[in-house]
């Protein structure tokens, strides 16, 4: 699809949505704004936390960043203080990023009690160091047991939410997004499974979706319509495209009988995704959120020393703003 910038942008300056973000929660939502004359949601980088993180996403001219908070990061319950995080809490607010998520992958309703307990005990800890840091949404997979039927395991998952998550979500203001990884311990892939767990939890003010459009394509569904389709329940973006080779498809099938890379995830601009149309999906339905970079381009991996992110890594992220600057008015860097 060929897009003329200079009228894109125009259509940017006549858009609805507003800087703003008004809420569920106070200065936390993500949905629809009153008219404003712009639309600019904040554009970001998804990362391991440290100090070096922080400074080179404020240096590059990035507005938000959202952390990884796994079992075996920095970001776990009893691996990291209430004085640390007083710490990196005013590390962030000096640094004028907004913290839009902390991101975890866990199985939330394994069939293994042991694994459950862990994967739960592991969430709880994550929602209460949100709560501490101000940070509105934690970013996982709704989990997944695939012994039991698709409505069996969304009554499962609202069972499991309620008792384990809710009651701290209520307390400290946070709100669980589904990524809609499909490899994932996930039924929220798409549609489909949207349907199923929207059905069991109806309006909560805990639940929602983290859009990433780079799963939709590489599983052939569109994902300009089921952003639209499902706007009112999205509430964080991951900016990730995918490259489908076409060249090795035809010749193996999506199933091949032998491991063959017939698509790969790359830095926004490299892939198949028409990124004008879908932020103007996400500009037409009011979205004001934030939408961070989850780098998964093996173009430029290995992405870490430690915690800090390597120069490499840093070059796909800068590769990436460069590009979304096209459609998205990010601050110069």
């Amino acid at each position: 699809m060929s897009v003329n910038r200079r009228g894109f942008i125009k259509q940017l300056s006549l858009g609805t949505a507003g800087l703003g973000i008004s809420s569920l929660f106070p200065s936390v939502s993500a949905k629809a704004q009153p008219a404003s004359t712009m639309w600019k949601p904040r554009v970001g980088i998804l990362v391991n936390y440290s100090e070096a993180n922080v400074a080179y996403a404020t240096q590059e001219g990035f507005t938000s960043i959202g952390f990884w908070a796994q079992p075996n990061g920095n970001l776990a319950l009893g691996k990291v203080t209430d004085s640390a995080l007083d710490r990196m809490r005013e590390n962030i607010q000096q640094s004028g990023l907004f913290c839009s998520v902390l991101g975890v992958t866990a199985n939330h309703i394994d069939a293994d009690p042991a694994k459950r307990k862990a994967a739960n005990d592991h969430t709880a800890g994550v929602i209460e160091i949100a709560g501490k840091l101000g940070v509105p949404y934690v970013g996982t997979m709704s989990g997944k047991d695939p012994a039991k039927t698709l409505q069996a395991q969304a009554d499962e998952i609202q069972r499991v939410y309620e008792e384990k998550y809710f009651p701290l979500c209520e307390k400290y203001k946070v709100r669980l997004v589904w990524e809609p990884w499909p490899e994932g311990p996930n039924v929220a892939t798409g549609p489909m499974g949207y349907e199923a767990l929207f059905k069991v939890f109806g309006s909560s003010p805990y639940v929602g979706i983290q859009f990433d459009p780079s799963h939709y394509v590489r599983q052939f569904m569109d994902p300009y319509e089921t952003a639209r389709d499902w706007m009112d329940k999205i509430y964080d973006v991951h900016l990730k495209d995918t490259e489908i080779r076409y060249d090795v498809l035809e010749r193996v099938g999506i199933n091949p009988p032998s491991p063959a890379h017939w698509w790969r995830y790359r830095i926004p601009g490299q892939g198949q995704i028409d990124w004008p149309k879908f932020f103007t999906v996400l500009m037409d339905r009011g979205y004001a959120g934030a939408m961070n970079i989850e780098h998964e381009d093996e173009t430029y991996h290995p992405g870490y020393n430690g915690n800090d992110i390597n120069d490499g890594y840093k070059t796909g992220f800068s590769v990436g703003l460069r590009f979304l600057r096209q459609y998205v008015l990010v601050k110069a860097s």
